[in-house]
Formats: C-alpha cells, sequence, structure tokens
C-alpha cells in the first residue's frame, strides 16, 4: 500500500462506505457507458455508484469496519452503489435496471453492518417505500383515533336521543 494513488482511493472507498447507509455489489461486465449513466440516474441523487477494484474495496471495508465481503461477493468487474438515501427506492431501482437489462448482477451487499445476499436484496426492493410505510401508520394511528373519539360521543348521543324521546313522549301523552 505504498502508493499514494492506492491510499487514497482506498481512504475515498472507506469515507464512502462510513457515509452511507447501505452499500450494494454490483457485477456491470457488459453494460455500455449509456446504461451506467441511466442506472446513475435510475437510483436518484442519494446514491452514488462508483466501479472500483476489488483489492481495495477489501482493504477499504476492513478499514471502514465493515466484515462479511466475501470472496464471491468481490469477484470480475465490481460496482458499488453506496446509498446515502432511502435503501428501498435503491434496491428498486437496481433491481427494475436488472430486470431491464440482464447484464447487471447483483452480487450482495452490506446494510447497517450486516450483510446482505442477492435474495435479501429483493426481499428489500419489494418492501414499500418510507413514505407508503410512514403513510399506513399515520392512517391506522387516525383511525383508532377516531374510533375513540366516537366511542367517547356514544354515550352523549344515547342520552340526548333519550330526552328527545322522553319530550316527544310527554307531548304526545299532553
Amino acid at each position: 500500500m505504498a502508493r499514494p494513488d492506492k491510499a487514497a482511493a482506498v481512504a475515498e472507498i472507506a469515507d464512502h462506505f462510513r457515509g452511507s447507509n447501505a452499500a450494494v455489489l454490483t457485477e456491470y461486465r457488459g453494460l455500455t457507458v449509456a446504461q451506467l449513466k441511466e442506472l446513475r440516474r435510475a437510483l436518484g441523487a442519494t446514491t452514488d455508484y462508483a466501479v472500483v477494484k476489488n483489492t481495495l474495496t477489501k482493504v477499504a471495508a476492513r478499514e471502514a469496519g465493515i466484515e462479511g465481503l466475501d470472496e464471491t461477493a468481490l469477484k470480475g468487474p465490481s460496482a458499488i452503489a453506496f446509498i446515502k438515501g432511502d435503501p428501498v427506492e435503491a434496491a428498486k431501482g437496481l433491481r427494475d435496471f436488472a430486470k431491464a437489462n440482464p447484464l447487471l448482477v447483483i452480487k450482495g451487499g452490506v446494510m447497517e453492518g450486516k450483510t446482505l445476499s442477492p435474495a435479501d436484496i429483493t426481499k428489500l426492493a419489494d418492501l414499500e417505500s418510507r413514505e407508503v410505510l410512514l403513510a399506513k401508520a399515520a392512517g391506522a394511528m387516525k383511525a383508532s383515533l377516531a374510533n375513540a373519539a366516537a366511542l367517547f360521543q356514544a354515550p352523549l348521543a344515547k342520552a340526548v336521543r333519550t330526552v328527545d324521546a322522553l319530550s316527544a313522549k310527554k307531548s304526545a301523552d299532553a
């Protein structure tokens, strides 16, 4: 690791690992530059997609404290999607791009210190986005609050109906 350019590359990759919520390793063999540009656009502004050297990535991952990047994930031409935003959105972008371009192979990844298999990344892509899940949770809370409000109003409404019925009965008797 005597060469300063390699040391700088390792430091840059390690910084990307430290600054991201998740990282997904892919094999891009056979994709054109235009397709890689399209993939970067599909991943969004919160995800950096970088072609990396496997040996430098191994050293950078070790420096960043990431364990579990095995030899199979770091074989062949590799590129990493460093995800700084919502991992679900980036996983969906990778999955959809891989469906349209079968040359992109998802090899694995890391999220919150845990290694992910390609199947785990597919499961992650199948989740709904964070905003949708939050909206569903808010809707469920609102529904339970509306039920509680209706429950608290029921005795009052019943009392009003009883008083109205009694007054109607009195006026009918009189």
